[in-house]
Parts: structure tokens; sequence; C-alpha cells
């Protein structure tokens, strides 16, 4: 198999083969990449609310159980 891709002229045929396949397939996927991406920010800023808002709920709870002591 080394023997195979030793020779630089195989190795461009193989390239020019499969690059074909590869682009077609990338710009299949395109779209669901870009919607994975844009998914994982709006996660992230979705878990940074919730812990902003747990955050609050707990100082509000020490306020409020230092006023009732």
């Amino acid at each position: 198999m080394a023997d195979f891709f030793a020779n630089e002229d195989m190795k461009r045929d193989v390239k020019d083969i499969i690059k074909p396949i590869v682009m077609f397939i990338y710009d299949e996927i395109y779209v669901y990449i870009w919607f994975l991406c844009l998914y994982n920010v709006f996660f992230i800023l979705i878990v940074l609310a919730i812990l902003y808002l747990i955050i609050q709920l707990l100082s509000r709870m020490k306020v409020l159980q230092e006023t009732i002591k």
C-alpha cells in the first residue's frame, strides 16, 4: 500500500478522485454544521442565563433568611 502512494502521480490521481466526493459531502452537511454551531451558542447562553438566575435566587434567599432572624 505504501508503494502505491509512493508515486506522486498516483497521489495526485487519488486526490483528484476523492476531492469531488469530499466536496459533495461537505456541501450536503454544511447547513447542518452551521445549525449545530448556532444551537451550541444558544444552549450556552441559556445555561448562563439559568446560572445567573440561580445566583440571584440564592442571594435573595440569603437576604430573606437574614431578615427573618
